[in-house]
């Protein structure tokens, strides 16, 4: 998969400065402050962002004329002027999102403000680039089609979250032999991108579920953030000094690459003890079938006491998962989800903070792991809210003042 690289012009800035040529990034800024503290005046953006005040009412007036955000009602009865509040207008613009996933297809639409229009899902045996494609198309062209022409003239475009080695592991899900071959080839953005006409980007699928997960995080929001989605394999994420940290190829999160002690205190590696894939190798071992479909739909009590074993071990190779990736960058926090049931990734969740309270720490100490937010849909929310935000904000929410 290829990751494009941002041009000049859409290079984020945490903090807005009063030069020229800095327009843009200037009003990603303020627009940024509007969407992590809606209600804001003039003055209140001009004392976070550090730009003057005349600069920051020209900025709101631009925003306000390319309808990207909106006035609310005067407030009076304050000292000095009254304020004028200002909010993300929600249908300001609209993205769509979509994630390619191990045994699933999700399609979302999101718009300005995140807010969900439309979600679509498909379970598969395994992505079948022989026809997933068309499938893609065609739903994107449903989507739009659906949307009025003023809508359609605030797209801002499609986002593509998937895991990166499909192909290499395409034999692990009984794919047809020339599906390796297939998947090595296809650049995923540029096929959507030809197949649509629409600007495509891709995103790895954990580092897009990161990112919706953040973002449904309330403030103040952590600079230094984990995340871990437990699916067919462990997608992952890390937010470092309030930015995503995708890296040059866009893969830099392989959490679950990370390298852990099984049960035994052999090596070995988090996706190997902690996925989906792995819980199902350790049913077919037991003399157990896997249940067919997704596992947010499985009879979980059906599964004991096979269930309560794996998570204990999935626990605890998270657990070590979270101090690894603590010691090397500093984290605030640590979200755990997964594409199960509520209640089990609740299980899972307590075996994770159970095994971290049994592991020994440095100066660092541990970090704080909660259940994440958005469970199986993360990954396409977040395809759908990257683009939008490469297009409009500023990805450093923690370099604004307090």
């Amino acid at each position: 998969m290829s990751k494009t690289d941002d041009s000049e012009e859409l290079s984020p800035l945490g903090r807005g400065v009063p030069q020229a040529g800095v327009r843009i990034a200037n009003e990603r800024a303020v627009l940024s402050l509007i969407a992590l503290m809606p209600g804001s005046s003039n003055a209140d953006l001009a004392r976070r962002s550090g730009l003057g005040p005349q600069t920051t009412s020209r900025i709101i007036s631009e925003l306000e004329d390319r309808a990207l955000i909106l006035r609310g009602q005067v407030l009076r009865g304050r000292r000095g002027q009254p304020a004028t509040p200002l909010f993300l207008n929600p249908e300001g613009a609209y993205s769509i999102g979509i994630e390619i996933g191990w045994r699933h297809i999700q399609v979302t639409l999101v718009n300005l403000s995140g807010k969900v229009l439309l979600h679509e899902h498909r379970a598969y045996d395994y992505p079948d680039a022989t026809i997933l494609f068309a499938e893609i198309a065609a739903r994107i062209a449903k989507i739009i089609g659906g949307l009025t022409s003023q809508q359609q003239s605030r797209f801002v475009g499609v986002g593509i979250a998937s895991p990166t080695a499909i192909g290499r592991n395409s034999e692990m899900f009984a794919a047809h032999p020339e599906q390796r071959s297939l998947w090595e080839t296809i650049d995923v953005a540029d096929r959507v991108a030809a197949d649509t006409g629409l600007s495509t980007e891709w995103f790895n699928d954990g580092s897009a579920a990161c990112w919706a997960e953040i973002i449904a995080l309330p403030e103040p929001r952590p600079a230094g953030f984990a995340y871990f989605h437990v699916g067919a394999y462990i997608g992952a994420g890390i937010i470092a000094d309030g930015r995503l940290w995708e890296g040059p190829t866009g893969n830099a999160a392989n959490l679950g690459a990370i390298m852990v002690s099984d049960r035994y205190g052999a090596p070995s590696f988090v996706h190997s003890i902690a996925s989906i894939t792995a819980f199902e190798r350790w049913l077919r071992e037991a003399g157990t079938t896997p249940p067919p479909g997704s596992p947010q739909d499985w009879d979980w009590d059906a599964l004991e006491p096979h269930a309560t074993a794996w998570l204990d071990d999935a626990g605890r190779a998270l657990a070590q998962a979270a101090m690894t990736t603590q010691a090397m960058v500093e984290l605030d926090k640590a979200s755990m989800d997964g594409s199960m049931p509520r209640s089990v990734v609740e299980r899972l969740l307590e075996r994770v903070q159970y095994h971290l309270a049994l592991l020994p720490v440095l100066r660092s100490g541990r970090p704080t792991v909660a259940i994440g937010h958005l469970g199986a849909f993360a990954a396409a929310r977040g395809a759908a809210l990257l683009p939008m935000y490469k297009r409009y904000f500023s990805r450093a929410w923690n370099h604004f003042g307090a």
